[in-house]
């Protein structure tokens, strides 16, 4: 393994650039041992980036950046069992393509499927579910490199104190370098969705989450559309949609034709009234049955920044209300529809969900759209909830802030301050929101 040439990287979305000080793609965990150990040497810190799809500075390497690509083996499938033990560099998507050759699944994912498992599992990305949880929760054991070189495995069993730590630690106690998955059989999920009015949607969520194993929707601001999304699962068989309605909805409609509109409505705000009403009304109810991960995940090809915040599951109406006013009072012209998302509590120290039933409020802007003014005013409400910021979408929130709303906050420091005193995976990011 050798250092390559300097290079700036930048995510996803655009929003966060580094042109770090050195480049390096292990290729074994040793590999990364001895990256992490040489970059103490010099002085340096040392962060592995997944895809990019963080829109805060999560990933950001200044020293030296690790990139993923190198570690994406399969270690080993145990059908019997259900453990999966994967490199960190694997995509969800090749994971998920892994698991359903071998009969297997992941209980519960978020939309997208590009990250890395490691990336994904660092920030603690999470689906909507009444029963399943996040990633988090359906770790079994990592492997990771610790900041003094040394390699380590942790689990409920084995040092379990990391394990809680580490498993949506933000890469700050150490280089995950391995996941072993806990998954379960395959299973079909029909989906149902379907326009709805916002008061009815308000006034039915507490039904729709109690019936449903994966419920959420999306709010069309400025209007009164809604899209709900229902996900259960079915004996089958699988009947998904047909291949010139599947690139109808969720190629055309839900990308190729949106990119247009949110270029129309960057250049003309005043329009993205009208505009949110098309879109409303394009999307139409559907109902199909297909593989698990085909069901979760969907295509984005329009590019956005995201701030995404978990508040108690019991405040979620009201939340949205007053959410709803904001907008009657501030002119904000938001042509991103804003999502809804439900999830059981976690144990995982650092999970937005830890310790309370929780829901989820993401906002969206278009790439190019100016998004201060709107994410500051939706995270005053949020935060005067006891909102949780999610880890990986913007937020300007730090430790001083983040210590009153995570019970296990204090614990989570000391446990860095003893396995990294000198900050070798430190950036501005954890800086910001552990305190130094």
């Amino acid at each position: 393994m050798s250092p390559v040439s300097t290079e700036k990287w930048q995510n996803w979305a655009g929003n966060q650039q580094v042109t770090p000080q050195r480049v390096e793609t292990p290729r074994s965990t040793e590999q990364v041992a001895e990256a992490v150990r040489r970059a103490a040497t010099d002085g340096r810190t040392v962060r592995m980036t997944g895809t990019g799809h963080s829109f805060t500075g999560a990933a950001v390497a200044e020293g030296v950046l690790l990139r993923p690509t190198g570690m994406a083996a399969v270690r080993s499938v145990d059908t019997a069992t259900g453990l999966v033990t994967v490199e960190a560099g694997l995509t969800l998507r090749a994971l998920n393509r892994l698991l359903d050759e071998h009969g297997l699944a992941l209980a519960n994912m978020g939309d997208i499927q590009e990250q890395t498992v490691a990336g994904a599992l660092q920030t603690a990305t999470h689906g909507t579910g009444r029963d399943a949880a996040g990633l988090a929760s359906q770790v079994h054991a990592l492997e990771m490199v610790l900041a003094d070189g040394s390699t380590v495995t942790c689990s409920r069993e084995e040092n379990p104190e990391l394990f809680d730590a580490a498993r949506a630690g933000v890469g700050a106690l150490g280089v995950i370098t391995a996941i072993t998955w806990r998954t379960v059989p395959a299973f079909l999920l029909r989906a149902q969705e379907q326009p709805m009015r916002w008061g009815e949607v308000l006034g039915r969520v507490d039904e729709f989450d109690d019936a449903n194993e994966h419920f959420e929707f999306y709010w069309f601001p400025h209007t009164d559309g809604c899209l709900t999304k229902r996900n259960n699962r079915t004996q089958g068989p699988a009947r998904p949609l047909p291949g010139v309605k599947a690139w109808l909805d969720d190629r055309f409609l839900s990308n190729t034709l949106f990119e247009g509109l949110n270029r129309i409505t960057h250049r003309a705000p005043g329009v993205t009234p009208f505009v949110n009403g098309v879109s409303a009304r394009a999307l139409g109810a559907r109902t199909f049955s297909d593989t698990s991960y085909k069901v979760f995940t969907s295509p984005r090809t329009v590019r956005f920044k995201e701030q995404e915040y978990a508040i108690a599951r019991e405040e979620l109406v009201p939340a949205l209300r007053e959410l709803r006013a904001l907008f009657e009072r501030r002119d904000w012209r938001i042509s991103f529809p804003i999502e809804v998302r439900m999830l059981p509590e976690e144990d995982a120290w650092l999970s937005m969900a830890h310790g309370r039933r929780t829901a989820f409020i993401a906002v969206h802007v278009y790439h190019r759209d100016a998004h201060e003014d709107y994410f500051g005013g939706v995270e005053e409400l949020m935060t005067a909830l006891g909102g949780r910021p999610h880890w990986g979408k913007l937020h300007t929130r730090d430790a001083s802030y983040l210590e009153t709303v995570y019970p296990r906050f204090g614990e989570f420091q000391a446990l860095r301050n003893e396995l990294d005193p000198e900050r070798r995976f430190a950036n501005p990011y954890t800086r910001q929101v552990f305190g130094d």
